[in-house]
């Protein structure tokens, strides 16, 4: 099951976003502070930053952020996945396609693509991506912290 995350589940978040964050699946740490941050943003408005939490059997078993933007590429709004990331106890029990399932069921009528970031050695996360119908695009990301 996937649902929205809700005020309630801050202590659950910042631990496992902690523990994402001090993973392979990414490629350096944040600032302990961007955690929280990140969390208050998520509680003042879906607009831009929504979180969900993924449960198997009842019980909290990873979280996923999006983000959305309008990209003229696209011709529409694109749905970032930002972050997912699922408990390693609860890893190939079909936690990521069913949030993609959830995702695609739920989408603003404006949005037009989904689009991920994901490390290159993952390839777990990179098997599942591709069954679900992404594909890799040529550009490579740049960025530049101000």
């Amino acid at each position: 099951m996937v649902r929205k995350m809700l005020k309630s589940d801050k202590e659950l978040f910042l631990k496992m976003t902690r523990s994402f964050y001090n993973s392979e699946s990414v490629l350096f740490d944040i600032p302990e502070q961007f955690h929280l941050k990140t969390f208050n943003e998520m509680m003042k408005s879906d607009q831009y930053l929504t979180g969900y939490i993924l449960m198997k059997d009842r019980q909290p078993a990873g979280y996923a952020l999006t983000s959305k933007y309008y990209s003229h590429e696209a011709g529409g709004l694109t749905l970032f996945v930002d972050e997912l990331y699922v408990l390693r106890t609860y890893r190939s029990l079909g936690l990521g396609k069913e949030f993609f399932n959830y995702l695609k069921n739920n989408l603003d009528e404006q949005v037009v693509r989904l689009r991920l970031e994901v490390e290159s050695e993952n390839t777990g996360a990179i098997n599942l991506y591709s069954k679900e119908g992404f594909s890799f695009l040529k550009y490579k990301q740049m960025i530049m912290d101000i």
